[in-house]
């Protein structure tokens, strides 16, 4: 999941090198934590969250395949 999340992200920014995906794993959820450039935030939100949703809409479709739960969220 990390591999296809950086993938899409990378696609969307203008700083793709600065992306990075980090996966802490629970008993129950995976949670990625998603950092990027500082000016690349608002591409990856996108207009009132649509893009993050979105990016969150195809991991939970992916972890459904998995049989997991995938947590994705946006640090600064």
């Amino acid at each position: 999941m990390k591999d296809l999340i950086t993938e899409i992200v990378q696609a969307l920014v203008d700083q793709p090198d600065h992306v990075l995906v980090t996966e802490i794993e629970g008993d129950h959820t995976n949670v990625l934590e998603l950092s990027v450039a500082k000016s690349d935030m608002g591409k990856v939100i996108g207009r009132k969250g649509r893009t993050a949703q979105a990016i969150r809409t195809i991991l939970s479709a992916a972890a459904g395949k998995a049989r997991k739960r995938f947590v994705l969220e946006i640090v600064e």
